[in-house]
């Protein structure tokens, strides 16, 4: 018998819109953001930028949780 490891299937998919917390004083991270295609929503205060573009990194671990 082979085993074999279970993973989750993935939450959003690439072409999802998701929504970061970055704060102001992080421009690293927001020029990172800008550079994958994110814009910024003034009136909810948040990043929103396609999975796609930030899956596998440590901005997916800023994504706003439903």
């Amino acid at each position: 018998m082979e085993e074999k490891v279970l993973r989750p299937a993935p939450r959003y998919r690439d072409e999802d819109r998701v929504k970061l917390i970055v704060a102001y004083t992080e421009k690293s991270l927001r020029e990172r953001l800008k550079a994958a295609g994110g814009r910024w929503d003034p009136q909810e205060k948040l990043w929103l930028v396609r999975y796609g573009s930030i899956r596998g990194t440590e901005l997916e671990e800023r994504i706003l949780k439903d």
